[in-house]
């Protein structure tokens, strides 16, 4: 039953353009990903990882096909009901903190519960604020945080909704290896602890390596997927599939 996946996309293709110069991004996706589990997608650069996530989370529109989160079909969704969707029922952690630096850590943390129109709930601020490590931070400002706690700050605010989904894109695109496995080590606890379901667009194979499954993408499809890989395996089968003739073929 629809109730029991967390994503679903049926069908989804996403052309930009008409006619023969048009660019088709995705070639029709059918993927379910259950509750409560840690997807990563990879591809190479082209493959059409950025639209995949676009359109799962409702920031684009497919061309074709269907999309439903956490139960609800928002495909056809009017962008008033989508944008309070997004509020309430999804998070979003981004390379870029997207952090407001004039507000305080807690602030920040809120923000999406306030952009919903809903009295902020403090202490369930502080319960994810203790989740990343961040209790002694709530009256700092993002300025005053390493990269690192800027980032678990996003991650904070992207559970503080209990979301049914969060997506993630390139979430430790901009930190340093150690940094970079604390946080993948925070959406990893998220999944097990708390029963959060993660989707990840990476170009790294050890953080795709956190993650149940990997999914690879190549002009628009997915073409391969791993359950429970090490990095070296992930790496190596990204080196394949860049090897495949129509991507040696386009960088060339």
């Amino acid at each position: 039953m629809s109730g029991d996946w967390a994503v679903e996309l049926h069908g989804v293709r996403k052309r930009y353009g008409r006619g023969g110069g048009a660019v088709h991004a995705l070639r029709g996706i059918d993927l379910t990903l259950p509750r409560g589990s840690f997807t990563a997608v990879m591809g190479p650069s082209g493959s059409g990882k950025s639209t995949f996530l676009q359109c799962a989370a409702g920031l684009d529109r497919p061309s074709a096909g269907t999309v439903r989160l956490g139960g609800t079909e928002i495909t056809g969704m009017k962008e008033n009901k989508l944008t309070a969707l997004r509020r309430t029922r999804l998070g979003f952690v981004f390379q870029a903190f997207n952090l407001l630096p004039s507000l305080t850590v807690e602030q920040n943390v809120v923000l999406p519960t306030r952009l919903a129109g809903r009295r902020p709930d403090r202490r369930r601020a502080a319960e994810v604020l203790a989740q990343v490590g961040l209790t002694d931070k709530a009256r700092r400002r993002p300025g005053q945080l390493s990269g690192g706690q800027q980032q678990r700050v996003a991650i904070a605010r992207a559970l503080v909704t209990r979301p049914d989904v969060v997506f993630a894109d390139e979430p430790t695109g901009a930190l340093d290896t150690t940094t970079a496995a604390e946080v993948l080590s925070l959406l990893r606890q998220a999944v097990d602890t708390h029963g959060a379901t993660v989707v990840m667009v990476t170009h790294d194979p050890s953080a795709a390596a956190w993650a149940d499954r990997v999914l690879f993408l190549a002009d628009g499809e997915i073409v391969d997927r791993l359950d429970r890989a090490p990095a070296e395996r992930i790496a190596a089968r990204m080196t394949a599939l860049t090897a495949r003739p129509a991507f040696a073929q386009a960088a060339a």
